[in-house]
């Protein structure tokens, strides 16, 4: 089925489209990567709002065919320099994003069409069920992590309890540790992604997942998962992000080479 557009935000930082008439993908539609910047994240966040208030039963978050979210827009964060206002705006506009997932009234699919690296497994990570797309080159395999110490970053403790209710304490700890990112297929081992599809089913699978949730009973199972994420709305308050901590981290010197080296390195 091929979905009929339903809006599209200004620049095209995200398209949405309605399947079956109760579900609406929300499409992050910002090449070439999906890099979040102020504007994307508070796009995205206007759109779950304005699907809620239209009806929509449940949501799916898609991306780039092979990339998902690159994650935070670094080169745009670092342009801010030592603005500590603009820098505090600009994470918290992605942390609002990510809370609007948190908090949806309605039950979201992530449809992970490719890599999801940092930022982009933490909008993951706030979803329901998340189904993964398998790279065509298995010498390139799509991956998935929260890779911030290599960039010399620590994920504030709430983002770290959403990968450890996602893949155990002990699992969460070493792949925190390490930054490391793992394929479709490890993901899936581990937990961290529910199904793996090739990459034009992704979406596909995804509103299959929710049309067999909604095919429930709405009452009981609305109820249910408010008590099942509970957990996980507590982990993304703003007390469990403490947003200022993390910007008094960003400003280090460490931090800083880490992150100018890696966009030394996207520039190659």
């Amino acid at each position: 089925m091929i979905p009929a557009a339903l809006q599209t935000a200004p620049r095209m930082t995200i398209e949405t489209f309605r399947h079956d008439g109760d579900i609406v993908e929300i499409r992050l539609a910002r090449p070439p990567v999906n890099a979040l910047d102020p504007e994307l994240c508070d796009a995205l966040r206007n759109a779950i709002a304005g699907a809620v208030t239209g009806g929509a039963k449940g949501l799916v978050l898609s991306g780039n065919p092979k990339v998902f979210s690159a994650g935070l827009d670094v080169p745009h964060l670092l342009s801010l320099g030592d603005d500590r206002p603009a820098l505090s705006a600009g994470w918290g506009a992605f942390f609002d994003a990510a809370r609007a997932l948190t908090n949806s009234p309605v039950p979201v699919v992530a449809a992970i069409t490719g890599h999801a690296p940092a930022g982009g497994c933490v909008l993951a990570l706030c979803c329901d069920y998340r189904v993964m797309a398998k790279s065509e080159d298995p010498t390139r395999p799509f991956r998935i992590g929260l890779n911030e110490t290599q960039v010399g970053l620590v994920a504030p403790a709430g983002v770290q309890q959403l990968m450890e209710r996602t893949v155990g304490k002990h699992r969460a700890g070493v792949l925190l540790a390490t930054g490391a990112l793992v394929d479709a297929e490890r993901a899936l081992a581990i937990g961290l992604v529910d199904e793996i599809a090739t990459g034009e089913q992704t979406v596909a699978r995804a509103v299959a997942w929710l049309q067999s949730l909604l095919s429930l009973p709405r009452a009981p199972v609305l109820k249910t998962r408010a008590i099942a994420r509970a957990d996980m709305i507590a982990a993304m308050s703003p007390e469990s992000i403490q947003l200022e901590r993390f910007i008094d981290a960003w400003s280090e010197p460490d931090t800083q080479d880490g992150l100018k080296a890696l966009v030394a390195r996207l520039g190659k």
